[in-house]
């Protein structure tokens, strides 16, 4: 009997062992060292189904190519460099056991697919991390790489867990690794719906590339979640395109404002405006270099100090202009814009020789950088942040025009400028400040503008037709009609564009606006006054 006994002992353990030797996370980890690619794939599978946290070094290593193979023995390591030689680190206690020279070892090969392949196994290896944020990265990777092998480990995990957005994550990596698996079709069909509802393009790329081996039966629910994905996904394209389109409008606004105001009570035809956004992008330049030398550490105030600083430079430069050159050329337009086109050649040549002509560097300060994600559209902060200051600064005009006795005053001068000069309305010092404020606008919108374009000599000639045709379409002097016009022609604008390209796009707008005209020669909101001046 005790013969019997030890033979079937014998026999039980000879089956058992090479069992036992190929769950051993250890001799795993040194077969990948012999193994090609197919039989690696398979290796890291088995290694993930230990679901031993300490292989995740190892998998990690073997992505970024520091795993090597010891000739002598086959062993197995983590390295790094360590002079001539490489140091070895024990793949699963993390340990140094000495160095070797390179020759001494075999560096393990890896291609995409087993990148792949690695991604999804650390991914359901950290599923089970005491840490937050690690559960949750984990998710994300075994959604993006979904894995048959990776079920056990999300259900395991999926009852456990108890944070509910953690938890919902891992039910949709759960769904993705469910088509890629063998389990029933109901299952699958449960997967697929809650595939779909998570939406978006990497959404409708798990379905298509789970659909190309799964049952046909299940081809039709595929199909018609892919089209409620892309339903979904053209209302935020569209979506997408506003946004765009009302960032961009409130780009014109900022540069057209200022002109709305000199071409509305003067009656100038300013081509130097856009020199103007140029000097202020140029000031927040000098502001910041300032900063950056002096004071590093008020750089995220650096915008806030640039705009009175635009302001004024620029608001100076104006008055100058029209004191020393436009009042003589009162009504004479075409003088008048030939002039102020010379004006603008003269201070982009000054800023070629203070500055040179290369583009300058303005840094976005730390809450004006980086997007968030809304739905399915990108929204980055310096865009919303120009939208705001856009809006700030109109309605700041607003209230300018309505309630203060220089806006009185300049409304005066507008509607009828020899009755508001027989008042006693002094109306060539109305003009001088009208155009410093128009100028001095334009150069906040210059500060604005450095954000979001190459601060360079010629920043301006990008913005003086556009801000032309916003003040034209609006109405010639209607602080409304600019906003209007400047955030209709911006969504036009990105509308148009992926269907006959941005050139295109700008000629057929310019043609509209010129019809346009033709029926309402005085824009959208045509200014109201008391006289019709000869």
């Amino acid at each position: 009997m005790l013969r019997l006994f030890l033979s079937t002992l014998f026999l039980l353990l000879a089956l058992v062992a090479p069992s036992l030797a190929q769950s051993d996370p250890k001799a795993l980890i040194d077969a990948l060292g012999k193994a090609d690619f197919k039989q690696a794939e398979d290796l890291i599978g088995q290694i993930a189904a230990t679901g031993d946290p300490r292989v995740v070094p190892a998998l990690n290593a073997f992505g970024d190519g520091d795993l090597y193979a010891r000739k002598s023995d086959g062993a197995v390591f983590i390295t790094k460099p360590a002079g001539a030689n490489l140091a070895l680190i024990d793949p699963l206690s993390g340990e140094s056991v000495g160095e070797a020279p390179k020759g001494a070892l075999n560096k393990l090969k890896i291609n995409n697919t087993l990148r792949r392949v690695l991604r999804a196994a650390t991914g359901g290896l950290t599923l089970m991390s005491p840490d937050r944020a690690a559960r949750l990265s984990a998710a994300d990777a075994v959604l993006r790489a979904p894995s048959a092998e990776n079920l056990a480990l999300l259900e395991t995990a999926l009852a456990k867990e108890a944070d509910r957005e953690v938890k919902a994550r891992m039910e949709e990596a759960r769904a993705a690794s469910v088509l890629v698996s063998d389990r029933s079709i109901e299952e699958k069909n449960a997967a697929i719906d809650t595939i779909a509802r998570i939406g978006g393009r990497d959404a409708i790329s798990l379905l298509l590339t789970a659909s190309a081996t799964m049952d046909p039966g299940l081809k039709p629910a595929v199909n018609a979640a892919v089209a409620r994905i892309q339903t979904t996904l053209a209302f935020w394209d569209m979506g997408q395109n506003v946004w765009y389109g009302l960032s961009l409008g409130s780009v014109l606004l900022l540069a057209a404002i200022g002109l709305a105001i000199t071409f509305g009570v003067m009656g100038i035809i300013n081509m130097a405006h856009g020199e103007m956004v140029m000097l202020g992008a140029y000031s927040t330049y000098v502001v910041q270099e300032a900063i950056r030398t002096s004071a590093p550490h008020l750089f995220d105030w650096s915008l806030a100090i640039a705009l009175p600083v635009a302001f004024l430079v620029t608001a100076a430069v104006g008055l100058v202009i029209e004191r020393g050159v436009i009042r003589f050329l009162y009504g004479r337009p075409l003088e008048t814009l030939l002039a102020t086109w010379g004006i603008s050649l003269v201070l982009q040549q000054l800023v070629r020789s203070i500055f040179g002509p290369t583009n300058r560097e303005v840094g976005n300060p730390s809450w004006m950088s980086g997007a968030f994600q809304l739905g399915e559209m990108q929204v980055t902060w310096n865009r919303l942040w120009i939208v705001v200051f856009s809006l700030s600064i109109f309605i700041g005009l607003l209230v300018l025009m309505k309630r203060s006795a220089f806006g009185l005053q300049m409304r005066a001068v507008t509607q009828n400028r020899r009755m508001a000069s027989s008042m006693g309305i002094r109306t060539p010092w109305v003009d001088a400040f009208t155009f410093a404020l128009g100028s001095g606008i334009a150069g906040i919108a210059g500060v604005a503008l450095s954000q979001i374009d190459n601060v360079s000599p010629n920043l301006g000639q990008s913005y003086i037709i556009d801000s032309f045709m916003v003040v034209v379409f609006g109405g010639v002097g209607n602080l409304w009609g600019t906003l209007v016009g400047a955030l209709s022609l911006g969504v036009l604008n990105k509308f148009l564009e992926p269907w006959t390209g941005a050139v295109l796009g700008k000629i057929l707008v310019l043609v509209l606006i010129i019809l346009f005209i033709q029926k309402r020669p005085r824009g959208l909101f045509a200014l109201k006054g008391r006289a019709v001046e000869a």
